[in-house]
């Protein structure tokens, strides 16, 4: 998998930061309702995204060797021009909801850093592991579901994406 997701780097690599307008972005995989790409922007920096899309909806996971992992729900019917937070119900499946606390709102996104630790790594498996994603508001009144079928395969994508990132091939420590 990481040779696959090396030479796309590359390509992205080589067209040099004075070409982006906007960011750039290579697919790397995609599996049922999933797919991994990484995204180069207009700063020079590189990031990993896993996505599920269900028209103009959708649910990502951004991710990089250098920042917490990202949570982003997306929808065109969404207006958050005014910005501010708000505070989440996320379920999977029938599990106990996920409380995420703070999350920005930002144009049509609604998006929240995963804290490091343990329960973020349980958050993670039971999106690998579930079958259908429940966004709420934090009263739990359902706003959105995305489905998760693909995420296991994408997520292990989104890892090796994430590790290509990381992988320092330049052997001179002074670069």
């Amino acid at each position: 998998m990481k040779r696959k997701i090396l030479a796309p780097l590359a390509v992205l690599g080589a067209l040099g930061t004075a070409a982006f307008a906007e960011p750039q972005s290579e697919r790397l995989f995609d599996h049922k309702n999933w797919m991994v790409e990484v995204v180069a922007f207009d700063d020079g920096s590189l990031a990993c995204v896993a996505q599920v899309t269900d028209g103009d909806d959708s649910f990502s996971i951004w991710a990089d060797p250098w920042n917490p992992v990202k949570l982003q729900f997306y929808s065109t019917s969404w207006d958050f021009s005014g910005g501010g937070s708000a505070d989440l119900a996320v379920q999977v499946d029938r599990r106990e909801p996920w409380s995420l606390t703070d999350a920005e709102l930002y144009e049509n996104s609604v998006l929240f850093n995963l804290p490091e630790g343990d329960s973020s790594t349980r958050f993670l498996m039971e999106v690998v592991n579930g079958q259908t994603l429940h966004l709420g508001n934090e009263d739990r009144d359902h706003v959105q579901s995305y489905s998760l079928a693909g995420s296991s395969a994408s997520i292990q994508a989104l890892i090796a994406c994430v590790d290509a990132l990381g992988s320092d091939d330049d052997s001179n420590p002074f670069n």
